[in-house]
């Protein structure tokens, strides 16, 4: 089974690039569920049909859904959100407006790729692929499992346990209202199935992401960070699709300064993601949307290729042993030393590009050690341990 998200800029053309996938493969008679992500639904205009919260077929051997993130976001953590919200209404004593404070950045997405997971755990299908929100709400997806743990440690006063035994008294002394049983299996429901996203996300076997552009400076540099955020994190970046290109007849005239842009773009494109398989698409005479449209989009787009394997694998990490040190390595394509902040905290590395931060937990051949000093040379991030046991 194959799971394969696509992400991008807003406005790139992702949903019919991923449209257009799912019929492909769905034609060589493949079990397919393409599903949306995205809070601004636009599969089912993709299809030119009313999609809903349930996979509806679209075509033969295809179904799709349009995730209702609300609905997935009250099943999940519904308990958890309400006691919060009296924590915060105790608090504030009713002079803050508590739901504008329970919406947290990138969570609702989180818990729509829920679904996902139940759709791969259950088998159904032979491939599953999924139409990401934009770039940077894609991003927060996948930063949430630390940061859920943190919230979930601060907010709350006590555990399961102790809230039994001594809720009562804690609650009359603290003045804040203790959390009933719904509350902490909300929590362990959240946490565990967090933990199985997670291990689904980083199976380079079963998932990859896709990263749709499109030949323009501004969209192919928001390309470039995407793809060093999701190397950042370990997930498995298998190809790279570049849509409206357009054609040379149409850069007549008017518009013939676009030519040499766009030109400088592919070369650019072509630099970058040297390694990564690349399919190109150039601007159709006709909108992208149904099913006999996209499904010629598709032919001409991927071709012959079978787009349901791995396209791509690469080792982001490598552990590095030299005569006189050991070092690990890290991938960070287009990430510039001048942007890069690194620090240990005990058996941590936390390393910062920009504005986006990553703990990773030290290997086990460095446990015990300390970065001595670090170096960036062809791409990779070399840092190198002093073992303190030996000093």
């Amino acid at each position: 089974m194959r799971v394969i998200l696509y992400t991008g800029k807003g406005g790139v053309g992702k949903t019919s690039i991923a449209a257009a996938s799912a019929l492909k493969l769905a034609g060589e008679g493949k079990k397919v569920l393409i599903m949306s992500t995205d809070m601004a639904h636009s599969l089912g205009d993709c299809f030119d049909r009313k999609l809903g919260k349930e996979p509806v077929p679209v075509a033969e051997h295809l179904d799709a859904m349009e995730i209702d993130v609300v609905y997935e976001s009250e099943k999940s953590w519904g308990h958890m959100k309400d006691y919060v919200k009296q924590m915060l209404m105790v608090k504030s004593e009713g002079g803050i407006e508590v739901e504008e404070l329970l919406v947290f950045p990138g969570l609702e997405e989180l818990f729509s790729l829920f679904k996902l997971l139940d759709y791969y755990e259950q088998e159904q299908y032979d491939v599953i692929i999924v139409d990401c929100a934009p770039t940077g709400e894609t991003l927060s997806l996948l930063k949430y499992p630390q940061m859920l743990y943190g919230f979930i440690e601060k907010v709350l006063p006590v555990k399961r346990k102790s809230a039994k035994l001594a809720g009562p008294a804690v609650e009359k002394l603290l003045k804040i209202p203790m959390p009933e049983d719904s509350v902490f299996d909300d929590i362990e429901y959240v946490m565990e199935k967090m933990e199985r996203l997670q291990k689904l996300m980083l199976n380079q076997e079963v998932l990859s992401l896709r990263i749709v552009t499109t030949p323009e400076k501004i969209v192919i540099q928001e390309s470039k960070r995407n793809f060093t955020c999701l190397h950042l994190y370990n997930y498995n970046v298998d190809a790279v699709i570049v849509n409206r290109i357009y054609p040379d007849c149409a850069m007549q005239g008017y518009f013939s300064k676009w030519m040499e842009m766009q030109e400088e773009g592919m070369r650019e494109i072509k630099e970058s993601f040297s390694e990564v398989p690349k399919f190109y698409m150039e601007l159709q005479k006709t909108e992208l949307r149904t099913v006999p449209i996209l499904t010629e989009a598709a032919g001409e787009l991927f071709g012959d290729t079978d787009i349901s394997k791995v396209l791509f694998q690469q080792e982001i990490f490598e552990v590095v042993q030299q005569v006189d040190y050991r070092a690990l390595k890290i991938l960070l394509p287009f990430a510039e030393k001048s942007e890069m902040d690194l620090m240990q905290k005990e058996n941590e590395i936390i390393l910062s590009i920009k504005n986006e931060t990553r703990r990773f937990m030290v290997p086990r051949e460095f446990v015990g050690a300390e970065i001595e000093r670090a170096k960036f040379e062809g791409g990779y991030l070399v840092i190198i341990f002093r073992d303190t046991q030996k000093v």
